[in-house]
């Protein structure tokens, strides 16, 4: 494999990365707080359909990306109003989530769009153009060798849409919000001892809502990505279980956020590898196209089956709360 090739790798791997990062630290938020949230799945769908289906209509990416996080923030408030208000099952309000916007992304597609589903294709305005960043050279089939760092720079760094590098940015921001600032002390406490925070005087349920509305933020940004950058229009199943992938990530990076990134980046890199490498020839077997695209889901029943150790979750996730009279 040559060096340019090795870097269009790289290059995937942060573009496919970039939902994934958007959603495992959108879980982070709601297990620190104590609501475990299969729902990730069903968020991001939604928003994807949204922000597609607002991009079209208006021409406007951005208002496209508003939908995508409204939608995506309507569903995690019933998650959050299921959880936490009336105390149901938190896995099954997720799963309800999912269920719903599964069918719903397809009625309403099919019936806006008569596509069987899928939107029309974004052009335009209507989806996110690539930024040049400054220095950078412009990649073309035409480009002549660039010097190590040039060709790094040129074509892993620069060259992506804007959600990318938000992406990123929110791993530090997380970070300093969960381990600097007094929301996440009280964040982290309420997912550990909710009675200990209540009796401090602070609200368990209001710091649960902040927690269920950011991961409603994150998954909106997640869904429009896919569907306003990643992609150019919305398809049936489209987040194709990222949403799933994002816990497993979450649970192998323990529920840290620079750990959330490299996991991230792991499962880009797997997913990357296999849209590069069709068939992979060893020289004595030849392995499949199937197999390399199920790499990134037999990585995940790895890390859930618990081979990458210990993984504590907070220890009152998935528990109602309900205050002693």
């Amino acid at each position: 494999m040559d060096l340019v090739s090795f870097l269009q790798i790289l290059d995937s791997t942060i573009r496919l990365a970039t939902p994934l990062l958007f959603a495992c630290l959108a879980g982070l938020y709601s297990e620190r707080s104590g609501i475990f949230d299969i729902g990730l799945e069903g968020k991001m769908l939604v928003a994807a359909f949204a922000a597609a289906a607002a991009a079209y209509a208006t021409g406007s990416v951005w208002v496209g990306v508003l939908a995508g996080i409204g939608a995506s923030m309507l569903f995690a408030a019933i998650h959050g109003l299921a959880s936490i208000t009336f105390r149901g099952n938190q896995l099954i309000s997720g799963v309800a989530i999912n269920f719903l916007a599964s069918g719903l992304t397809v009625v309403l597609g099919t019936s806006w769009f008569h596509l069987g589903g899928q939107s029309p294709a974004l052009t335009g305005g209507a989806r996110f153009e690539d930024i040049v960043l400054p220095f950078a050279t412009q990649i073309t089939t035409n480009t002549p060798p660039l010097g190590l760092l040039d060709e790094v720079y040129s074509r892993v760094i620069s060259g992506h849409s804007i959600l990318v590098y938000v992406s990123f940015l929110t791993v530090p921001v997380t970070w300093w919000i969960l381990y600097r600032t007094r929301f996440g002390l009280r964040l982290r406490a309420v997912g550990e001892n909710p009675a200990a925070v209540d009796t401090a005087g602070v609200s368990v349920t209001g710091l649960r809502y902040a927690a269920v509305a950011i991961t409603g933020l994150l998954c909106g940004l997640a869904g429009a990505y896919m569907s306003t950058g990643l992609s150019a229009g919305f398809l049936r199943e489209m987040t194709a279980g990222r949403g799933y992938i994002a816990l497993a990530a979450l649970i192998f990076a323990k529920w840290r956020p620079w750990y959330a990134l490299m996991a991230c980046m792991l499962f880009g890199l797997l997913d990357a590898v296999a849209i590069r490498f069709q068939n992979i020839n060893l020289g004595f077997v030849v392995v499949p196209v199937q197999f390399t695209q199920a790499l990134p889901y037999i990585l995940t029943v790895i890390i859930l089956a618990g081979f990458v150790g210990k993984a504590i979750p907070p220890r009152a996730g998935g528990e109602p709360y309900v205050k002693e009279r």
